[in-house]
């Protein structure tokens, strides 16, 4: 059986966490009550890398044993929204998949919890701030991508 509380503290420790992101962090929660998505401004705590859907959900497939951060889906727009510590720009740069966003770049984040208008967390932010590698992003973007050695072949 579920534990529902438990879910449900994961969940508002990530909202928590991604509401105090903004400037405005009742405003952040007011569009969720709302049913909307709330638009987080990038800079202070983390950048975007965005990533088309196509090419991000091989990486994420990748990566889905190594240690990630938050990463929004949004099928309808075929996009993947990775996010990054504020000094990975330069890191990524030179990522062709990827676009680096710059700080103060509005992201429209549902909670945790469910989807809105078709954003989903495939990998929620959990309210500890870890944010994920960009190296290891890099990686699962590269010619051959990253692999854990227990997926590497033989």
């Amino acid at each position: 059986m579920a534990h529902p509380m438990r879910f449900a503290a994961l969940y508002e420790a990530g909202d928590t966490w991604l509401a105090e992101c903004s400037e405005h962090p009742d405003l952040v929660r007011t569009a969720w009550d709302q049913e909307t998505l709330a638009p987080i401004a990038s800079g202070a705590h983390w950048l975007v890398a965005e990533s088309s859907l196509t090419k991000g959900w091989p990486a994420a497939s990748r990566l889905r044993n190594a240690p990630h951060g938050p990463v929004l889906a949004d099928p309808d727009a075929n996009k993947m929204y990775w996010l990054v510590a504020p000094g990975a720009a330069e890191e990524l740069a030179d990522v062709r998949r990827l676009v680096v966003h710059p700080a103060g770049w509005p992201l429209s984040c549902p909670p945790t919890g469910w989807q809105v208008e078709g954003r989903f967390w495939l990998w929620r932010p959990d309210g500890s701030g870890h944010l994920n590698d960009p190296a290891l992003i890099a990686a699962a973007f590269g010619p051959g991508g990253y692999r854990t050695e227990a997926e590497a072949p033989a």
